[in-house]
């Protein structure tokens, strides 16, 4: 049943990244900057953090699984996210074993795991000519404001779900 509950968290969350420029500030969304909420993925970092035991691979299944939603649902080149969303949980999942994983941790392979995943799509959609630009520019008005506004979900939502995950996580048996 709470593999069930994560994957309801897991869709509430696709649903909500569609509309959560709406929710910003018309000066803000209408001006340079482009931000991109990652919202599943800082999720799924955190499930990878505190749901997963040992050898389990739950949130690299969910983030192949919802990858593939997002680039069917809001893209229109099927595996980009699918693939970043992997690449980045499985480094977490190899590197989580040399930290302990507390907030700070988290936050940094949060970071670390934004940059990564913005970096690959945005390689990606630049090799196949989806999109054309330069670095300088993406670095400054993409990069950067997502980050920045995934480092505030973040925090919000830490809070929130990294108890009920570790509750969770060990209440399964995962033998």
């Amino acid at each position: 049943m709470k593999r069930i509950y994560i994957l309801l968290f897991l869709f509430l969350f696709l649903i909500l990244e569609g509309v959560a420029i709406n929710f910003l500030p018309s000066s803000i969304v209408l001006g340079d900057k482009m931000f991109v909420p990652h919202w599943i993925l800082i999720v799924l970092i955190l499930i990878e953090m505190f749901f997963d035991r040992g050898n389990s691979y739950n949130a690299l299944i969910y983030a192949l699984v919802f990858g593939l939603l997002i680039d069917i649902v809001y893209t229109g080149i099927l595996g980009v996210y699918m693939f970043s969303y992997g690449i980045v949980i499985y480094m977490v999942h190899v590197s989580k074993k040399f930290l302990h994983g507390n907030f700070f941790v988290t936050l940094l392979f949060s970071i670390l795991g934004l940059v990564i995943s913005d970096l690959l799509i945005t390689f990606i959609y630049d090799l196949v000519g989806v999109i054309t630009f330069s670095w300088q520019h993406y670095w400054l008005n993409r990069l950067l404001p997502t980050v920045l506004l995934n480092i505030v979900f973040f925090i919000i939502i830490y809070f929130l779900l990294v108890k009920r995950f570790n509750k969770w996580g060990s209440e399964l048996s995962w033998d």
